[in-house]
C-alpha cells in the first residue's frame, strides 16, 4: 500500500476551503476539521493571521499603491492594513477618495473621507481610533 494517510483522510473526508457543515451537522472545514466543537488552536490562529497580513500587505504595496506604500510613515502602514484587512480588498477599493488622498499625502482629506463613510458609523471605536493614529502623523 503506497497511499498515505492523508491521502486516505482526503480520500474520505474530501478537502473544502470553506466552512461547511458535514453529516452530523458540524461546522467543519479542510480536511474533516470540526470547528464547532474543537475549534483551532492559538498558533494555527496566528499562522492563518500571519498569511492574511502578508496578503494585504502584498496587495496595498504591489497593487493599490503601487511601491508607494513603503514611503508612507509607519502609524499610516499600520492604519490602511487594518482597514484592508477588515474590509478585504474589494471593500477597501471603494474607498477612492481616501486612497488617492493618502496617495496624496493630504492626511487631513483621508481623515475626511475616513469619517464619510458607513465604515467609520459601522465600527466607530475602530474607525476612530485608526483616525487617531493618522491624526499623530499631521
Amino acid at each position: 500500500m503506497t497511499e498515505t494517510i492523508e491521502e486516505l483522510l482526503i480520500r474520505h473526508e474530501s478537502i473544502r476551503f470553506k466552512p461547511y457543515l458535514c453529516s452530523a451537522g458540524r461546522t467543519t472545514i479542510g480536511v474533516g476539521r470540526n470547528l464547532s466543537d474543537k475549534g483551532i488552536t492559538e498558533e494555527e490562529a496566528t499562522y492563518l493571521l500571519r498569511n492574511d497580513i502578508d496578503e494585504c500587505l502584498r496587495d496595498l504595496a504591489n497593487l493599490v499603491f503601487k511601491g508607494q506604500f513603503y514611503e508612507f510613515p509607519k502609524p499610516i502602514q499600520m492604519v490602511l492594513m487594518d482597514m484592508r484587512f477588515q474590509l478585504g480588498p474589494a471593500g477597501f477599493r471603494k474607498f477612492k477618495k481616501m486612497i488617492q488622498a493618502f496617495k496624496d499625502q493630504n492626511y487631513s482629506k483621508a481623515i475626511e473621507e475616513m469619517m464619510d463613510s458607513n465604515w467609520y458609523h459601522q465600527t466607530r471605536n475602530r474607525a476612530e481610533d485608526l483616525i487617531e493614529m493618522v491624526r499623530g502623523v499631521i
